[in-house]
């Protein structure tokens, strides 16, 4: 299994939001840039998640504006992560045990380097049994 730097490396850069930044400005990133979730950091730290899931059970249900609301009043705060040395695997069983879909990396040094979707890490699966399987094809045909 490919490690995760190499993994987190060959995603396009990152996009992020900072707390104050209204939900609006968040939502046209996720719209902007296809994905489901942005880091929110603050002075470069890593301070919550905003995710279409907060969008939708904090503004939409409870009649709030996207406009007029900061991110700071709906993002996750409570934020599980992971360190460039977990594997895929570890990752996979994180996000199924915590039911999250995404998942912030952090270096050496307690940044922030990366968010990994649930989807990335099928994808990644999904690759590597396609090369074992090419492999052993060709180790049986020859």
């Amino acid at each position: 299994m490919r490690p995760l730097k190499q993994l987190i490396e060959s995603k396009r850069s990152m996009v992020s939001v900072a707390p104050d930044d209204s939900v609006f400005t968040a939502l046209a990133l996720l719209a902007q840039f296809d994905i489901g979730a942005l880091p929110v950091l603050e002075g470069g730290k890593l301070v919550g998640i905003f995710s279409e899931r907060d969008y939708a059970r904090k503004i939409i249900l409870k009649g709030k504006a996207s406009k007029d609301t900061p991110v700071r009043e709906i993002m996750s705060e409570k934020i599980i992560c992971v360190t460039l040395d977990e594997t895929v695997e570890q990752c996979m069983a994180l996000m199924t045990e915590k039911h999250i879909r995404h998942l912030p990396v952090l270096g050496a040094q307690h940044e922030m380097v990366g968010i990994l979707s649930i989807g990335d890490l099928v994808k990644e699966v999904i690759s590597e049994q396609k090369f074992t399987i090419e492999q052993l094809v060709h180790y049986i045909n020859n």
